[in-house]
């Protein structure tokens, strides 16, 4: 069988060790020039991203990338290249993801690197390439910008998932390359990076197929992939490079990306990392480690908004909206991976809303040119990934917030929201209280996962109480009236202040965080159901807990037994 062959090249005769190893301190900042894995070649309207793992390239030592493996280093790699193809690059149309080694696409995560890793590293490894996947996905939707799978080999696991984020997959009709998601029949867990989902409800594969299929691990190729809508196309080999440009040709010839335009780089992010603290031009965060907290604040813009969408492109990555959003993303990610104990997240915004405020409108203004219309949507899923992170989140919103527009999103994310009720004892004769400001960017541009704004969300099925907030756009909101609009949780004033924070952060800090993760990933999302909160709702949550029992992960589970020569013990009762 091609694909178990693929995956028994993975692990060696040994089972991989006992205990989890320890796992480095990720850095999430890369560029093309640094690349491991990865080459990217750009010829005019069409980019080609060729997988090329280095199996010595592992992020942790003990496991070797072999056939085009992948583990979280990798990952890293793809993430910056799809950031980089999206700003960097306007003028291209089509970007063709396809292999560097021969009749190997790629053979899913590493079955090593999962076997020997601690359980949070692998759920937070699943969650950044179901996140990676999304973006590819976005850039094809609503950048103009289409992903081509060329699979010139077997594409398992992973490997399969990835293509799977593409608009159009082609597979080369050789009599041995196939397509798979062999992880239920081979390792006991099941495809975590929205394999099953994208299967039914983006390939349309009947309910029956997909269950043939993904129980089958040697998987499907030749004309059935095709009859069975997992592949859109097989092409023989002598035909393969020609259909391609073809393909690639005929799909750039759909997009509206610009011709001819100058793109916006994305040069090296100014980051300072202590054990204490992460620090950026826009966001700096504090860790608390004694209370397990880490206390973010983001600041608003320095100067005013630019008078045209000319000086957006001269400001480029400099532009406080595209600086603040890259600088959140990194560190979501950063704290995310690097600091798990950190259970509580404290969000404060500083600075002027009016600002706030005037950014959002001349980037919604001009949506449509492209870099703008880029900005927006790497904001939108940057803000995304804060939805779906682990974390107790609670909103400070204090004298001195620009908690307004794009900013106000920080506040309607949160679990949590306080709002001071007035002003602190000492405050100046100029202080003014804290006010919240809802802008037109809070009203349909920066959707969740679920396609609804975070307004929609957190009034689901009351139209009127969201009427009354939309009817108050643009006007600040003191604390009292915020209450009431149920815009914020709670207003104590300077008396109970400190207390009502150190209890709820206190409160959070006692409860056992496996449940917390449950609570909040269950009320955060209300309404329809998408592709993305089946992956982040459903797949990924059993996903996680399959990783987590012994039938998986046990001594004698799958993921230990794998490339041994013995079969899994496995507990038989359904739980």
């Amino acid at each position: 069988m091609v694909v178990q062959t693929s995956l028994e090249d993975q692990v060696p005769a040994a089972a991989p060790g006992g205990d989890a190893q320890p796992q480095p301190r990720v850095e999430f900042r890369v560029d093309p020039s640094r690349y491991r894995h990865w080459h990217l070649d750009v010829d005019g309207t069409v980019a080609t991203l060729a997988m090329d793992v280095d199996e010595a390239g592992s992020l942790v030592p003990g496991y070797e990338l072999k056939l085009n493996s992948y583990d979280l280093g990798v990952d890293i790699e793809l993430y910056d290249a799809v950031q980089r193809l999206r700003f960097e690059h306007p003028e291209v149309r089509v970007v063709v993801l396809t292999s560097a080694k021969d009749k190997i696409f790629c053979a899913g995560a590493n079955i090593r690197m999962l076997g020997s890793s601690s359980h949070p590293w692998k759920v937070n490894f699943c969650k950044f390439t179901n996140e990676t996947r999304n973006g590819m996905e976005d850039a094809s939707a609503n950048s103009g910008q289409v992903w081509l799978a060329a699979l010139n080999g077997t594409a398992s696991g992973g490997g399969y998932e990835l293509a799977l984020a593409c608009e159009h997959i082609a597979l080369v009709d050789d009599r041995s390359s196939t397509v798979s998601l062999p992880e239920l029949p081979l390792l006991a867990v099941l495809p975590g990076t929205g394999g099953l989902t994208r299967v039914v409800d983006k390939r349309r594969v009947r309910r029956d197929l997909a269950d043939a299929f993904a129980t089958r691990a040697e998987g499907i190729g030749g004309q059935r992939a095709v009859d069975w809508h997992l592949v859109d196309e097989v092409v023989p080999r002598q035909a393969w490079t020609d259909t391609v440009a073809r393909r690639a040709a005929e799909l750039a010839h759909r997009s509206t990306r610009p011709a001819t335009t100058p793109g916006c780089t994305l040069g090296p992010l100014a980051k300072e990392r202590s054990d204490h603290a992460v620090t950026y031009r826009y966001v700096r965060a504090e860790l608390d480690r004694q209370a397990a907290v880490a206390n973010i604040t983001v600041f608003g813009p320095e100067a005013d908004a630019p008078a045209t969408i000319d000086d957006v492109h001269r400001l480029g990555a400099d532009l406080w909206t595209l600086a603040v959003t890259r600088e959140l993303d990194d560190l979501i990610l950063d704290l995310r991976t690097n600091e798990m104990e950190l259970g509580t997240w404290v969000l404060r915004t500083v600075g002027d809303p009016q600002r706030v405020l005037a950014y959002d409108r001349l980037l919604l203004e001009h949506r449509d040119d492209w870099l703008a219309n880029e900005i927006i949507l790497y904001l939108k899923r940057t803000l995304k990934r804060l939805d779906v992170t682990s974390r107790s989140l609670i909103a400070l919103i204090e004298p001195g917030s620009c908690f307004a527009g794009s900013l106000l999103e920080l506040a309607l994310v949160a679990d949590r929201s306080y709002q001071l009720a007035g002003l602190f004892e000492g405050a100046g004769p100029d202080a003014e209280p804290a006010a919240i400001v809802v802008g037109p960017a809070n009203l349909g541009p920066l959707p969740m996962g679920n396609d609804l704004t975070r307004l929609e969300s957190r009034f689901f099925g009351d139209d009127e109480a969201r009427t009354a907030v939309e009817k108050r756009v643009g006007q600040p909101l003191a604390a009292a009236e915020a209450v009431e609009l149920g815009l914020v949780t709670v207003a104590p004033d300077d008396l109970d202040w400190d207390d009502e924070i150190r209890i709820a952060v206190e409160e959070r800090a006692s409860f056992s965080p496996d449940a917390l993760t449950g609570l909040e990933a269950n009320l955060r999302f209300v309404g329809p159901e998408t592709i993305e909160t089946k992956i982040f709702g459903r797949l990924t949550a059993w996903q996680n807990w399959i990783f987590s029992r012994p039938n998986a992960a046990g001594p004698d589970g799958a993921l230990r037994r794998y490339g041994t020569g013995q079969r899994p013990e496995y507990d038989r009762r359904r739980a």
